[in-house]
């Protein structure tokens, strides 16, 4: 049975992959919609760096899953291609602006950035992402990218079991943040040891893929949640 199951997915890899970034990238679209509103309604400042980190996780997961697998018969994926360079960036700035949304108010205080895309103080991650890519591209590998994102993710579990603890009236959002940050966190350090002693292990790849969409639902659940207590 464990076989059959293995040669299905070896068999149908590349369609596993496209399922798997039109599931991610619908639900950062359904996320960023959402998100987009709360803002308009609110003004909050953090949701505008959230709302960013899944802008830049949409496209990340659509450029390597589905413009990539559309070019797979054309590119060598295997190799490290321009398709991954992009994804890599994206992908890293999402984690980033995740962060972000969560120290905006001790970084920014009451200066608030015109624009959330392009400023002074976002302008440090994009360089920063962009150092992660060069390295990872140099030495052909993502070990750069999974233990920047460990510790971006580590820190992520920290600061939202912090922020839920301190949060007296016990919205759910919190606990969502905290739940979806820290699976993301076991995710990258499953991502780091099938690259490093796994041999990208196509079953830890799947169950990989897994974690990922329950990171990505739980945190549109929250998302939903806030959006229904608002009305």
């Amino acid at each position: 049975m464990l076989r059959e199951i293995y040669e299905f997915v070896i068999e149908n890899k590349e369609i596993i992959k496209v399922v798997y970034g039109l599931i991610i990238g619908i639900i950062c679209v359904a996320i960023v919609v959402k998100t987009d509103r709360l803002f308009k309604l609110s003004y909050h400042e953090g949701i505008r760096y959230f709302r960013n980190a899944f802008f830049f996780y949409g496209i990340a997961f659509i450029i390597r899953y589905i413009f990539g697998s559309m070019l797979f018969p054309f590119v060598d994926l295997d190799s490290y291609s321009v398709i991954k360079v992009f994804f890599e960036y994206f992908l890293i700035m999402a984690g980033f602006f995740l962060f972000y949304s969560l120290l905006w108010r001790k970084i920014e205080a009451k200066e608030h950035a015109y624009s959330s895309l392009f400023n002074a103080k976002i302008l440090v991650f994009y360089i920063m992402s962009l150092v992660f890519v060069i390295l990872d591209y140099v030495w052909e590998t993502y070990a750069f990218m999974f233990i920047s994102q460990i510790f971006l993710f580590f820190f992520l579990s920290v600061l939202s079991f912090i922020n839920y603890k301190k949060d007296k009236l016990k919205h759910t959002f919190p606990r969502f943040y905290f739940i979806a940050v820290f699976i993301g966190l076991i995710a990258w350090i499953l991502n780091l040891a099938a690259a490093l002693w796994l041999q990208w292990n196509v079953i830890i790849l799947i169950g990989i893929y897994i974690l990922d969409v329950f990171v990505f639902l739980i945190f549109l659940a929250g998302v939903i949640n806030i959006v229904k207590i608002r009305k």
